[in-house]
């Protein structure tokens, strides 16, 4: 969302496109957010400009966010039969914003099977889409496709691939300072009271078991553990190495036995 924010502006999404008397719903209000529309003045001299074929939504650029739940056949038109109608692919509904695959790697497919779907729209920005009776057509592909995964790319894709994936972006765990950091926003966020001695338990009992290997998830992870603890218990929110060991115990699994 940060991504797509950064482009500042907004853009008509058309609610559907027509290709040989079939049409395809592109609209989807689950992706797209809606701009409010500004009233126009009644005293004014002059219309709005804000006027539009009305077969377009203004909307926010859109994001979607995809994970391991992600196969081949959700980048193909979908069939109704009862409305007759197609639904646009997740692509297509991505276009002029962000398309994120989120842990790939993870899917039933091969990450590689889905690089190839896409090695053709990445290079040439144009889609191609086929109806139910085969016949093929072409679409524009104006997507920011952006790849998130846990695995080394050596491993999941081939050097072909790995070509046309331009940038290649490492994000590393934060340091101590942007762990606290990022703890004390979170905290701040979720009203829970920051206590600088539980801080001090935490990073110098709790994270050498770990090697002080920090992640950025591990800060909301805790917080919101001990925020449950204290509303089970019926406590105001609080931290406390008590709390603190709970809310640990919860964020690993131990290696051992589970008896039957």
């Amino acid at each position: 969302n940060g991504i797509r924010d950064a482009l500042g502006d907004k853009i008509y999404i058309p609610r559907a496109i027509e290709y040989a008397g079939q049409v395809i719903t592109v609209y989807d209000p689950i992706v797209h957010t809606a701009a409010e529309e500004q009233e126009e003045d009644p005293n004014s001299l002059r219309r709005s400009s804000n006027r539009y074929d009305t077969r377009y939504v203004l909307c926010d650029r859109p994001t979607v966010i995809t994970g391991g739940e992600l196969s081949l056949s959700m980048l193909d038109l979908v069939y109704n039969p009862t409305a007759r109608t197609y639904q646009a692919p997740l692509q297509l509904k991505s276009s002029g914003g962000v398309f994120i695959v989120d842990d790939l790697g993870r899917q039933e497919e091969p990450p590689q099977a889905l690089v190839n779907r896409w090695i053709v729209p990445l290079e040439e920005n144009r889609d191609i889409l086929a109806l139910q009776s085969g016949e093929k057509f072409e679409v524009p592909f104006d997507t920011l496709v952006i790849f998130s995964t846990n695995f080394h790319p050596n491993e999941i894709f081939d050097k072909a691939a790995l070509r046309r994936i331009f940038f290649k972006i490492k994000i590393d765990g934060p340091n101590q300072e942007d762990y606290l950091k990022i703890f004390a926003m979170v905290a701040r966020k979720r009203k829970m009271p920051l206590d600088e001695d539980t801080l001090v338990y935490l990073i110098k009992n709790k994270y050498p078991s770990i090697d002080n290997i920090y992640a950025n998830y591990q800060p909301i992870f805790l917080v919101d553990q001990m925020i449950a603890i204290c509303e089970f218990e019926g406590i105001p929110y609080q931290m406390s190495p008590e709390l603190i060991d709970r809310a640990w115990a919860n964020m690993f699994v131990k290696e051992e036995k589970i008896v039957h």
